[in-house]
């Protein structure tokens, strides 16, 4: 798969193509707002530039990846492409409009894929003529950094497709990963609980914003705190894909999405891109008193804030096994390579103690009454 197209010129498709031209393949990226591609391809060039400037790669393979990299203008240039990645907005219409125009414009045999983050890909799939070829390529953000892919098959997936694109994933030099086509995937689904119980935390005003997200990073040795992460994320992206999650699941309570952060989406307190989410970022003052951690600290509220997050957390992969959702090797690699989480979930559990786990969630659950605290029946096994 030497000819790849990408539908969708923003942060995510624009990474994407960086990825495949760096490793020698010819890439075409089309969106339909034209200027898009332009500013994006701009903004490329100016990426690849900084990378020569710190002599991270040469001004010749620069060279080659611009040179690798052309406009599509309509679907129709796609027409030699051997796998299209389509990385546009999170919408189910308005993808499966794309996916059924395309179809008129490729071969028989070209693989499409999306870089859909929670929309179940057995759904998209089953509305192309040729739903066989259809396959879930899930990069992280920012693609060219992140070694997590996620490849996920549906129901109407050819049978050898997911292999294929597993190989070639690792001949770009991406960590991929099996899942199955549930809501979330691997990582979304497993990492809801690091905001979800983050957000009903500071919601019950037992912790502070900034007391949670340095109990996570103190104790649990997280880079970035659920708060800090969710402002790098989007806020509102976020919480878009918890709702995804949530009404997938049937309305699941362990996914019910929180009404602090519908408030702050509401309010366009997205984060890091708009200047200021849960911390401020229109000047460095706040960004200095969250590194030199300039707020009352709780030595012992910081163990209950920690154990009560990764209880969560452990339970969800707990579960995960047990639904077989991907081998223990791919779910252990997923939430490193995926999210950054210090080690493994499963490693962590056996480490902390299954036993203390299903402790700490059988009291959440007497204290709440609420089935978001209900264990997997394999966590009590372990």
């Amino acid at each position: 798969m030497k000819n790849v197209g990408i539908i969708g010129a923003g942060t995510m498709g624009i990474g994407i193509a960086q990825v495949a031209a760096t490793n020698g393949c010819k890439v075409w990226v089309y969106d339909a707002n034209a200027k898009q591609v332009e500013t994006a391809t701009v903004g490329l060039e100016k990426t690849l530039t900084k990378l020569v400037d710190k002599q991270k790669i040469s001004a010749e393979k620069m060279t080659e990846i611009l040179a690798n990299i052309s406009i599509a203008t309509e679907l129709k240039d796609f027409k030699e492409c051997e796998l299209i990645i389509e990385a546009i907005i999170e919408n189910k219409e308005i993808k499966t409009k794309v996916f059924t125009e395309l179809e008129n414009h490729v071969s028989e045999t070209c693989v499409i894929g999306s870089n859909t983050s929670s929309i179940s890909i057995t759904s998209l799939g089953a509305e192309l003529q040729k739903p066989e070829r259809f396959i879930g390529i899930h990069f992280f953000n920012p693609a060219p950094l992140m070694p997590l892919v996620e490849v996920i098959p549906s129901l109407l997936t050819e049978n050898s497709l997911a292999e294929k694109i597993y190989s070639l994933m690792k001949d770009w030099g991406k960590t991929p990963v099996i899942a199955k086509d549930i809501p979330g995937f691997i990582v979304n689904r497993i990492a809801r609980p690091y905001y979800g119980e983050a957000l009903r935390i500071v919601e019950e005003n037992i912790a502070t914003v900034e007391q949670v997200d340095d109990a996570m990073k103190t104790i649990g040795n997280f880079k970035m705190g659920p708060f800090e992460l969710m402002d790098l994320i989007g806020v509102d992206v976020n919480f878009s894909v918890t709702k995804t999650v949530y009404n997938e699941y049937f309305y699941d309570p362990k996914y019910k999405p929180s009404l602090l952060q519908q408030r702050m989406s509401e309010a366009k307190l997205h984060g890091r891109k708009t200047g200021k989410g849960f911390y401020d970022y229109s000047d460095k003052k706040q960004e200095s008193r969250i590194n030199n951690q300039e707020f009352e600290k709780n030595d012992e509220l910081y163990p209950q804030i920690f154990l009560r997050i990764i209880s969560m957390l452990i339970n969800e992969a707990v579960e995960a096994k047990r639904l077989g959702i991907a081998n223990d090797e791919d779910l252990e690699l997923a939430m490193q390579k995926g999210v950054n989480y210090p080690k493994g979930l499963l490693v962590w559990g056996k480490e902390i103690g299954y036993a203390k786990i299903s402790e700490t969630l059988q009291n959440l659950y007497e204290e709440y009454q609420e089935e978001r605290y209900r264990q997997s029946p394999l966590l009590r096994k372990m």
